[in-house]
């Protein structure tokens, strides 16, 4: 499947009953991939009022944020990514987190 029919078909799927944090999550990932950073980020941020607790839509939002060179917006979203996944336990993706954290803060104009 082409990476268009691919975001043609989750969107598709959008307010239906498969609608929620995966979906969104999923659309946001294949958006992020095709290039598309700012509808990634609005997708990824929708996924999250689905499951506020869902650490990888974090982790992607803030690879979306850089993505669209918002390195403050980045680093914002890792430190509360980081929060809820501690909070959940979820350590590989608090461990992630903090790298990408770590690395957009040494960099010059880092968050």
């Amino acid at each position: 499947m082409s990476k268009d029919a691919l975001i043609a078909n989750l969107r598709a799927q959008c307010d239906g009953p498969r609608d929620g944090a995966l979906l969104r999550y999923a659309l946001g990932d294949a958006l992020l991939d095709a290039g598309d950073a700012a509808a990634a980020t609005g997708e990824l941020r929708h996924a999250l009022r689905f499951d506020a607790r869902y650490s990888a839509a974090w982790k992607l939002l803030g690879k979306a944020c850089l993505a669209l060179d918002d390195r403050a917006g980045a680093a914002e979203v890792w430190r509360q990514g980081i929060a809820v996944a501690r909070e959940r336990g979820d350590k590989q993706a608090e461990k992630e987190m903090g790298v990408f954290l770590r690395r957009v803060e040494r960099e010059p104009g880092g968050g």
